[in-house]
């Protein structure tokens, strides 16, 4: 294929011979098999014998991962050596690694300053064999971050969908400083008794970290996520914008990010979760028709002293929840740090949060709710929520608030005193809608 000579468009993979492919187009479509399970193609057309698939723009050039020596009989494994995958750098909003101070391993799928990308399978399955790198993790082997399964850097116009995605040695899909993204169809299934530890102390060569968010969206623009079903022993949708002062010297936003029409299991994290890496900000953010299940907290805000940043202007309605530790979860003392020069006079702002038409049965708090000293979350408004606590788990104190100020309407069980009932109450939820949310699928074909 002819490279462009405007942009170098660059697609990795984790083999010798796949790294050497460089693909300067500016309209490409992966149509992708597994790794190590089995080929996925798009819905062959009986009578032209084509490939079927949904993109945003059709295009003429294409890529399958056979045609990089890839093969999806279900026995062989397509990765080598792991002395062979190359390394990135530290990203630039986070100074360090997630499980080492240095870099990362290269992604399963990684692209960066690519345009009009789609990485499609039709439910293929990708088998990202994550027990190898859990347990050098445990073994405290790792000189370097786990590789994510597909990362996407510095890109437009990227759209992931219709894949079953397993077994990720980390995070599942990671888009990073990026903008008009469509996630949409896709499966996505870790082990949710997976180590899931969320502390981390640099100075302590056993640190421990987060395991495998499922979707992190980070520092991202203009992103759509739709239609997905997960399990997960982490997180099953973050948005990120960097850490501490790294992430407020690079000073790139969340922004205009909407969720919505998914199914989350997550018994021990959250459905989604905003921060706690937020130093660069995140605001803009609409999620509508959530179900969970037998998950700790539906969407919960995660922050510290020393972050800096914002979380702002975040609606949520429509969710469907059953069998939760909490309903709602804030959090002003998540403070993991990636090293001592953060600055402790780096406060952040948490404002405007909305909540509405929520249901919960099984529910063993219904809110826990803790904003910083001397820097409250403030503009809090909860309406129409219907919450029933489990009879077996039942606790006294439902509602547990400090440092926060809002209001409420037509909620159940009563809240806190510091949201206090005020009648005809209705959240807001926006009635315009974001250009992500116009963007239509055609079925193209190849």
């Amino acid at each position: 294929m002819k490279a462009s000579r405007e942009k170098e468009k660059e697609i990795s993979w984790l083999s010798k011979r796949e790294k050497k492919c460089v693909l300067g187009v500016i309209s490409l479509i992966l149509i992708l098999g597994s790794v190590n399970v089995k080929v996925a193609e798009g819905r062959v057309h009986s009578e032209l014998g084509q490939i079927e698939y949904p993109a945003i723009n059709c295009r003429k050039h294409s890529a399958s991962l056979k045609d990089f020596g890839g093969v999806g009989d279900g026995k062989t494994s397509n990765t080598k050596n792991e002395l062979e995958w190359p390394h990135l750098a530290v990203l630039p909003s986070y100074g360090r690694g997630r499980d080492a101070p240095g870099g990362r391993f290269s992604s399963l799928i990684f692209g960066t300053n690519l345009t009009d990308v789609v990485i499609t399978g039709q439910n293929g399955t990708i088998d990202g064999q994550g027990s190898y790198w859990w347990d050098k993790f445990h073994k405290n082997q790792l000189t370097l971050t786990r590789p994510y399964m597909i990362e996407i850097m510095y890109s437009d116009q990227i759209q992931i969908s219709d894949l079953t995605l397993v077994n990720s040695p980390t995070w599942f899909v990671h888009p990073i400083y990026s903008s008009n993204i469509i996630v949409k169809g896709l499966t996505i299934l870790a082990p949710v008794d997976s180590p899931n530890t969320d502390g981390i102390n640099p100075g302590n060569k056993h640190y421990e970290m987060l395991l495998s968010f499922v979707f992190s969206t980070d520092s991202c623009t203009n992103t759509r996520i739709e239609d997905c079903y997960i399990v997960s022993g982490d997180d099953c949708i973050s948005a990120k914008s960097g850490w501490d002062e790294y992430g407020i010297k690079f000073g790139r936003p969340t922004q205009h990010l909407v969720i919505r029409r998914v199914t989350c299991i997550s018994p021990d994290s959250a459905m989604v979760a905003l921060g706690s890496e937020m130093s660069g900000g995140i605001e803009d953010v609409r999620v509508e028709d959530l179900t969970a299940i037998n998950t700790e907290s539906a969407v919960r805000i995660k922050t510290a002293v020393g972050r800096g940043g914002f979380v702002k202007n975040i609606f949520v309605r429509g969710l469907n929840l059953n069998t939760m530790k909490y309903v709602f979860w804030m959090t002003g003392s998540y403070g993991q740090h990636p090293d001592s020069h953060y600055d402790p006079k780096a406060l952040p702002t948490i404002t405007g949060i909305n909540f509405k038409d929520v249901v919960a049965k099984n529910v063993t708090y219904s809110a826990k709710l803790e904003g910083i000293s001397n820097d409250p979350f403030t503009g809090i408004c909860i309406s129409n929520v219907t919450i029933e606590v489990s009879a077996l788990k039942k606790k006294k104190l439902q509602w547990n608030c400090t440092d926060v100020a809002g209001v409420t309407n037509n909620v159940t069980p009563p809240p806190c005193a510091l949201l206090p009932q005020k009648d005809k109450t209705d959240c807001a939820f926006p009635n315009d809608k974001l250009p992500i949310e116009a963007v239509q699928f055609k079925t193209c074909s190849l």
